[in-house]
């Protein structure tokens, strides 16, 4: 294995009444794709700036390889007191060089010369962005990198991230984004930190492992102590096995949806009369929205029934709050009519967190005070319900301004959810929160009874909550797909393959004689074999990562463990040899088909 090049050893911080961190090692290695996993508030952030030593050590050390740097991107950079965002990017002795930074802000879709003042944050994470890239770190610490982000810059990231050569960990609650990039994770829980070497694809159940190891521990122990613990196995294992009931519900329910779907581009209910006038709750007819010369919404007509839960995703700009405004009446189409249900009651929840008092106690937000909620007509102890939504009951009483923003979120959650109604908007619901609480959110979006409408770049939330999917491409034309975000994308992708087909031939110039007309023998041969070969070193990566899974192996087995993880690295590169190599040859055997 490759020597180290940021190290923690035995680190403690203090932190109010007690202990933070004890007793914390981490080693991160050259090439190391870590994910950071743990609750809000659990102190990963605290530990990134650990990392880049900004913060004063109770006990332990930090060491680094000298000439080394680390890079963190930060979720909301302080850019005050700079003119433009560009002015923000090349400030400081550390600066990266003006034209490294303005090509990848370029190809991020952000112009550096907007005003910092009057920046979204969607333009001021691209250019957090454009500076830590540009910087060519060594190790990039990435905090919930895709908040703020479309689709389309996701992609680009995750594209950009696969090529890096230098090691990075990342905090962030986009699991597809964990998954496709990340190699090991680390777990921060309860103040300890535990490394598995394996992709977060196979955290959930390394975890699980974990959780019911350190159950049997403590039922060796006192009452107290397992009554301590209990809240975290049941809070993780029993509401993903339950979830997985739901998920099983919403296939059903994606099925039952794609039945009432007729031409493409348009969506209606095969319903007797009186049942379409009970279930519809909104109903589109040939709505067109425009903005000067540019059509945003084109011809859209879609009818929503009760119970229906409906992702918008698209890049920024392309249309999406629009679209959602235009279906609740916050603003009139140019053309057409959408007519909602005279019963219609709705919440929306975005980004009004921000507005929560800082001075305010957690029982002024959700009971006035008081220590009774009512939750949609059934009233409920403030404790109780806290315990629902993830919180220690005993946080009544904290200050709004001691929270982090995941808990806000979440408590802005809980206070909107005990609301009666039947239309729920949630716009980028997802920022700011922890893997547990978006496994809650899931459970409480798939339980309730109305209508939901959801703005979301997080791809795996989409696939696990939405029963149908608008996806807007900017032109104004707007897609309907019963399922989730793959769903979508694959009827994207098979769309362009259509219209690829569809063209009409175009004269081609002579081929000269020499040209070749089929493959080489030693491409054939690869092209043939190497899908089987891929499969195999897949197969391998599994069994590997499998036997590493186990949380005492470095304890009892150095040498094993060192050798895994030597064996895991080769595999992989191995796999991505692999991969290039067939794409290779299948983008020759296209060009002479």
């Amino acid at each position: 294995m490759a020597p180290p090049i940021l190290s923690l050893e035995d680190v403690a911080l203090h932190h109010g009444d007690g202990w933070l961190f004890e007793d914390l090692t981490l080693h991160v290695g050259p090439r190391d794709r870590l994910a950071l996993i743990g609750r809000n508030g659990a102190g990963k952030t605290t530990l990134f700036r650990m990392l880049m030593g900004e913060v004063e050590l109770d006990r332990g050390s930090r060491t680094s390889v000298p000439g080394k740097q680390v890079v963190l991107l930060e979720q909301d950079p302080d850019m005050s007191g700079h003119e433009t965002l560009a002015d923000w990017v090349v400030a400081g002795k550390d600066a990266p060089p003006r034209h490294a930074a303005e090509a990848i802000a370029d190809q991020l879709g952000i112009d550096l010369t907007t005003p910092a003042k009057t920046a979204s944050g969607g333009e001021r994470r691209r250019a957090a962005i454009a500076r830590a890239l540009a910087l060519e770190p060594d190790l990039l610490l990435l905090d919930e990198p895709t908040n703020h982000l479309d689709l389309a810059a996701i992609d680009w990231l995750e594209a950009w991230l696969n090529r890096y050569s230098g090691a990075f960990i990342v905090i962030s609650h986009d699991r597809t984004f964990l998954t496709r990039l990340t190699r090991s994770c680390l777990w921060l829980d309860r103040g300890s930190l535990r490394r598995a070497e394996v992709g977060y694809g196979g955290f959930e159940k390394w975890m699980e492992d974990v959780l019911e190891e350190d159950r049997r521990q403590m039922e060796k122990l006192d009452e107290k102590l397992r009554q301590e613990t209990e809240w975290l196995h049941k809070g993780v294992t029993a509401r993903r096995k339950r979830n997985q009931g739901r998920l099983r519900k919403l296939f059903e329910l994606r099925e039952q949806r794609a039945a009432m779907i007729g031409m493409q581009g348009k969506a209606s209910l095969g319903l007797a009369k009186d049942d379409v006038k009970t279930k519809t709750v909104i109903d589109a007819e040939r709505v067109t929205k425009r903005y000067g010369d540019r059509t945003v919404i084109g011809d859209f007509t879609l009818r929503i029934q009760r119970g229906d839960r409906i992702g918008i995703v698209g890049a920024n700009g392309a249309g999406k709050t629009t679209l959602l405004r235009l279906l609740t009446g916050e603003i009139d189409p140019d053309e057409g009519k959408v007519a909602r249900a005279k019963t219609l009651s709705g919440i929306v929840v975005d980004q009004q967190r921000k507005l929560l008092d800082p001075k305010k106690r957690v029982r002024d937000i959700l009971a006035e005070g008081g220590d009774w909620i009512e939750v949609r007509g059934v009233k409920k102890h403030i404790k109780g319900y806290l315990k629902e939504f993830l919180f220690d009951p005993g946080l009544s009483e904290a200050l709004i301004g001691t929270l982090s923003g995941g808990e806000r979120h979440r408590l802005l959650l809980a206070r909107e959810f005990a609301r009666e109604s039947n239309l729920l908007v949630l716009d980028e619901p997802t920022n700011d929160l922890d893997m547990e609480t978006l496994d809650l959110l899931q459970e409480v979006i798939s339980d309730y009874e109305g209508t939901v409408l959801l703005v979301s770049h997080d791809r795996d939330f989409l696939d696990r909550t939405v029963t149908l999917t608008l996806g807007l491409d900017g032109s104004g034309k707007v897609d309907i797909v019963a399922g989730g975000y793959e769903d979508w994308a694959k009827r994207r992708k098979d769309g362009r393959s259509e219209a690829k087909k569809a063209k009409p031939d175009t004269p081609k110039k002579a081929a000269p004689s020499s040209a070749p007309t089929k493959l080489s023998y030693k491409d054939q041969r690869d092209f043939d074999r190497l899908p089987a070969e891929i499969e195999r070193i897949e197969a391998e990566i599994a069994k590997t990562e499998t036997a590493m899974a186990d949380p005492d192996l470095f304890t009892r087995d150095p040498d094993r463990f060192a050798a895994l993880t030597a064996s895991l690295e080769t595999l992989r590169a191995d796999k991505a040899s692999a991969e290039e190599r067939w794409l290779e040859v299948a983008e020759k055997a296209e060009g002479l088909a």
